[in-house]
């Protein structure tokens, strides 16, 4: 399932459920293009980048990405970061997607709430 949190810096993150048809989801994306993007992974990692493109099933590709992870696994722990340019972020492996907008563009984002599972919206 792919969830979508929109923020902008000292603003609450904003989390709601919207349907929308394939046709307007799409464009809905094509606002996403070359915004930095926060993904979450399962493992604990999260990875910064430009926003690439997005494929029917979900996958997502950053460009110039930053991945993050923790040097330990006790908390709190140092983070250690690379470099790692353009990436691709299975579905599967997706666990959160964060985008810096302005408040006006949270509303239209906020609707790419659930794209990317089976195809549909929610």
């Amino acid at each position: 399932m792919l969830r979508f949190s929109v923020y902008n810096t000292g603003e609450k993150t904003m989390d709601l459920p919207m349907v929308h048809t394939e046709k307007s989801n799409v464009s809905l994306v094509k606002k996403l293009l070359f915004r930095q993007m926060l993904v979450g992974v399962n493992d604990g990692r999260f990875f910064i980048g430009a926003f690439h493109c997005m494929d029917k099933q979900g996958n997502i590709i950053l460009q110039d990405a930053v991945e993050y992870r923790s040097t330990r696994r006790s908390s709190p722990s140092p983070m250690e970061h690379r470099s790692l340019g353009l990436i691709l972020i299975p579905s599967s492996c997706r666990s959160s997607c964060h985008v810096d907008c302005s408040i006006e563009e949270q509303m239209c984002l906020l609707s790419l709430q659930g794209v990317g599972e089976n195809n549909q919206p929610e």
